[in-house]
């Protein structure tokens, strides 16, 4: 029994124990806004948050379960961000549930959900254990989009969504199940162990590692296996969208590393080259694409596929001409832009929900137009968001970029020089569709009429989340070191 450890999955039994919990306040409660459920639902993700950073205080390495579970500085970080986020996504959305008549215990459970699944795939140290968690989150996020089942285009996602991410899931675990055939065992450092130790089938590997790459690929949001990305975002409720947007990234960033890393560092000759590829691809179809949309939603939706790019270029460095010394300044970069754009894709999203109304969803851009005429300081923060988007200093987004053009360009490697001219020649490209919105907001003639209206909870958040996006660009310093620090002990342990 000692081989379990369950202290190193607290944060996780509690997170259950308090799920369990809301649904049965949220079964018995009469309280037609579900305020006793909306407010135990944060101080579980509150709890949950507080149990992971004080443990990345501790900065120890710790496994449990027989081995399946590893509990380490990067695992505990991810976590903690990944429960901030889910804390701020339900407080943007409680006013915007309520006003469509989707203020449901269901969507506080299945968020829960979503965020243990987050948090299984944070710790995971054996493929089941990832799968285990993938799925979780994954049957939670489908369950959410179809959750307003009066709205045809809200079904129409979910089922588009249900249907590309089964198959994703199904790569992965057709790559996962030919590693375990050419290693023998489904114990990532097991895995890492075989394939240095060598005498394996490696043509079976690089076969294996292609399916692993296009299922990571998929819940990252990268081209071309991308094409979920605009339907989901538009058609699903801004809430939902947001939720899918935000946390669910911390996930998909902690298992690639999980896989990729810390199980096949010994292949990455070749998964690597797959990355450049995928990054190249999604800053490409990323940027290009959204210069077309006037959908905010799905032209956010493109924004995230060319952001996505950034964070597989990050992740293609980590090892150059066969050494690791670039490994923990790569990995780090990538893991501050994963911060850096939940931190803005929160505020963006939220703001969205802010000015929607209703029976009006503020889903297009010309919806924006004349917006700094009805509220000069939402207008104020939108542009903040967008110039954090498209790299503008000093937003934490301009120096996101910075660390990522900085991985490669230190590699001192004429093809990773080459890729970080490519990263800034498309950023400039992405730059015409965020600054097109500023423009709206501040120059077009208002087009709607109506106040804006919010909650004072509401709009303390929004501007909150602003000044967050330009504190951490100001002073990123911090956050930076953070990284780092968590990938280079999680590495070095």
């Amino acid at each position: 029994m000692d081989s379990m450890n369950w202290p190193v999955v607290y944060p996780e039994i509690w997170l259950l124990v308090l799920a369990c919990a809301v649904l049965l306040v949220d079964l018995w409660s009469r309280d037609a806004e579900r305020r006793p459920t909306f407010w135990l639902t944060q101080a579980a993700i509150a709890g949950f948050a507080l149990l992971h950073a004080m443990r990345f205080a501790e900065g120890d390495t710790a496994y449990g379960m027989g081995g399946m579970v590893v509990v380490d500085p990067m695992g505990h970080l991810l976590a903690a961000f990944a429960g901030l986020a889910v804390m701020v996504t339900l407080a943007y959305a409680r006013p915007t549930l309520a006003s469509r008549d989707m203020l449901k215990g269901e969507f506080y459970l299945l968020a829960l959900f979503v965020l243990l699944g987050i948090s299984v795939m944070c710790s995971a140290n054996h493929f089941l254990v990832v799968y285990l968690g993938l799925e979780l989150m994954s049957l939670s996020l489908y369950a959410l989009v179809a959750l307003r089942r009066d709205h045809a285009v809200a079904t129409e996602a979910a089922m588009k969504y249900f249907v590309l991410g089964a198959l994703a899931s199904g790569f992965l675990l057709y790559g996962l199940s030919m590693m375990y055939g050419a290693t023998g065992t489904l114990e990532i450092p097991r895995v890492f162990e075989a394939i240095a130790a060598g005498g394996i089938n490696r043509e079976v590997l690089v076969l294996g590692i292609v399916f692993v790459v296009a299922g990571l690929a998929f819940k990252l949001g990268a081209a071309p296996f991308h094409m979920w990305v605009p339907d989901v975002y538009q058609g699903a409720p801004t809430a939902v969208t947001l939720l899918i947007g935000g946390a669910p990234k911390f996930a998909a960033f902690a298992i690639t590393i999980r896989l990729l890393v810390e199980g096949m560092l010994g292949l990455a000759v070749d998964w690597q080259q797959m990355f450049v590829v995928l990054a190249v691809a999604s800053l490409a179809i990323g940027n290009v694409a959204a210069i077309a949309q006037s959908n905010l939603k799905r032209m956010l939706a493109y924004s995230t596929i060319a952001q996505m790019g950034f964070v597989v270029l990050g992740l293609s460095a980590g090892v150059v001409s066969g050494n690791t010394l670039s490994a923990g300044n790569a990995y780090s970069s990538a893991l501050f832009y994963i911060v850096a754009y939940v931190l803005t894709t929160l505020g963006t999203f939220g703001l969205i929900m802010v000015l929607s109304r209703q029976g009006f969803e503020s889903e297009h851009i010309a919806d924006l137009a004349g917006l700094a005429r009805r509220s000069p300081w939402i207008a104020g923060v939108m542009t903040v968001f967008m110039f954090s988007l498209a790299g503008v200093p000093p937003m934490v987004g301009f120096f996101a970029k910075l660390s990522v053009i900085q991985a490669l360009v230190t590699t001192n490697v004429a093809g990773y020089i080459v890729l970080a001219i490519v990263a800034v020649l498309f950023s400039l490209v992405g730059a015409f569709y965020y600054l097109r919105v500023v423009k709206v907001m501040w120059f077009d003639e208002p087009v709607q009429t109506a106040p804006v209206l919010h909650t004072q909870g509401v709009g303390a958040l929004l501007a909150a989340n602003g000044a967050a996006v330009l504190l951490f660009g100001l002073f990123s310093g911090g956050l930076m070191a953070l990284c780092r620090d968590a990938i280079v002990r999680t590495l070095a342990g």
